[in-house]
């Protein structure tokens, strides 16, 4: 890529053509200048509106000029690549200092789910900082981690500071609904820009959960259940509402998605999610294996207390019936009916989920994926996840890193075709009574400007010991 000066050069539209560093302060890659800019680009980035309401309905570029024309501040050589026109994707690289070590990979979204200003306290919007809180869509999913990237390669650059593996930058669209425009489109299309990258670093791990008093856990993300969105379609015959019909679509897919959203999944354990539980357990004073035969898995995570959360949804496949559609009038049986369900797969779990969707939807009943995505999980017993943990608890002493699995997915399903093997690492130290859980996707959302700073700097020494 050409060198650009103060401005990201632009890509045509395709339609057209181990051992960590000793701290993360003096040494370091980050100056004051740094604290500051997290929450600056954190607050800047939620003000730019990138809801992203499905079916093609958002406009990321805007947010993508912001990032680029930081990166471009660094020295950096960022591209805008677009599969449809404002759907913006930005992607640089940084040139590492030891050229036959593989690459790393550290992506965020710049879309958001929509929010409703009429629920929220403040501006969804406004980016507003108050009480040393930031306000607003995207301040923990994810545009904090947006900032945080930001903040540490612009600091990078002032220090003169360079990683040993090459660091390639991306910024998607498209995240909160298909992809298609986003990370899909970047792995499809422009595989090139990734080129060595073997590890990923993206969303939604390494924050503070505190399940019960004085107790302070980080999960790190090192998996990710499977999407498998499905349609689910019912013929029948048509006919009079006041007449006896057999034959009614409505009546038999209505059957089918009762059996689905009721069906008992079996436990399929994971790698992942054994070593968790495990995990989770030892901080009890419990030793468990939680494969052993015989295991009363549900009683088990009942003895975690809070902490089970962390894996009660990857334990198994799930199904929910989410969408019901059929008929025009209430005395016209409509001559098919139309349903969607929300599944998920655990890793290896691809080819029962398909099984048992045969024999749950039953005849006269077609289902097909809507949308499909893999299955992920990473390796917890290797140096990449070893690095990740120790710069967190540097930083937090007290805390307890733990792996789990996403019950759903990020862009690193797409990223994984090249080959990559991601987890979740967005870190932040929340305080006690901060309920992560309820503020992704949800109202009011905000992140403490200090858990911006816990952030950049174990972001920081992570990227720098990777």
């Amino acid at each position: 890529m050409q060198r650009v000066e103060g401005a990201p050069r632009e890509v045509a539209h395709a339609e057209h053509g181990g051992t960590a560093p000793r701290d993360g302060g003096p040494g370091g890659g980050l100056d004051a200048a740094a604290l500051d800019e997290v929450v600056e680009f954190t607050s800047g980035l939620i003000r730019i509106d990138t809801s992203n309401r499905g079916g093609g309905d958002c406009r990321e570029r805007p947010a993508a000029e912001y990032a680029a024309e930081r990166l471009a501040g660094a020295g950096l050589e960022p591209v805008l690549l677009e599969r449809t026109p404002g759907r913006t994707n930005v992607v640089a690289r940084i040139e590492g200092t030891d050229p036959s070590a593989p690459a790393l990979l550290v992506h965020g979204h710049l879309d958001v789910v929509p929010a409703e200003a009429a629920d929220w306290s403040v501006a969804p919007f406004s980016g507003e900082v108050r009480d040393g809180v930031v306000w607003g869509r995207g301040a923990v999913d994810m545009k904090n981690m947006d900032a945080m990237v930001l903040a540490v390669v612009r600091a990078w650059a002032r220090r003169g500071v360079r990683p040993r593996r090459d660091v390639v930058i991306a910024f998607t669209a498209d995240e909160e609904d298909s992809a298609v425009d986003g990370s899909g489109y970047l792995a499809d299309e422009h595989p090139h820009l990734f080129e060595g990258c073997t590890e990923g670093l993206g969303e939604s791990g390494a924050f503070t959960v505190h399940p019960r008093p004085g107790q302070a856990l980080y999960p790190i993300a090192a998996g990710e259940r499977g999407t498998a969105w499905l349609k689910l379609t019912a013929h029948g015959t048509a006919g009079h509402g006041s007449k006896p019909n057999r034959d009614n679509a409505v009546s038999r897919l209505a059957a089918a998605v009762a059996r689905i959203g009721a069906h008992d999944w079996p436990v399929r354990l994971t790698d992942t999610v054994t070593a968790c539980i495990t995990e989770l357990a030892a901080l009890q004073g419990l030793t468990v294996d939680p494969r052993a035969p015989g295991t009363d898995l549900d009683e088990l995570l009942g003895k975690l207390g809070p902490a089970a959360a962390l894996v009660a949804p990857t334990i198994r496949n799930s199904s929910n019936p989410t969408m019901f559609s059929a008929g025009y009038k209430i005395n016209v049986i409509p001559g098919h009916a139309t349903a969607h369900v929300d599944g998920r797969t655990v890793p290896g779990g691809e080819a029962e989920f398909t099984a048992t969707l045969d024999e749950l939807t039953g005849p006269g009943v077609h289902w097909e994926f809507e949308h499909r995505e893999v299955a992920l999980q990473a390796p917890v017993d290797g140096r990449t996840y070893a690095v990740l943990r120790e710069c967190v608890e540097h930083f937090d002493p007290d805390g307890h890193v733990v792996p789990f699995c996403m019950a759903g997915g990020t862009d690193a399903k797409q990223f994984s075709r090249l080959g990559i093997t991601g987890y979740g690492y967005s870190p932040l130290k929340l305080p006690p009574g901060f309920d992560y859980w309820s503020l992704f996707h949800g109202v009011d959302e905000r992140v403490p400007v200090d858990a911006l700073h816990f952030g950049v700097r174990v972001l920081d020494r992570a990227l720098r010991a990777l």
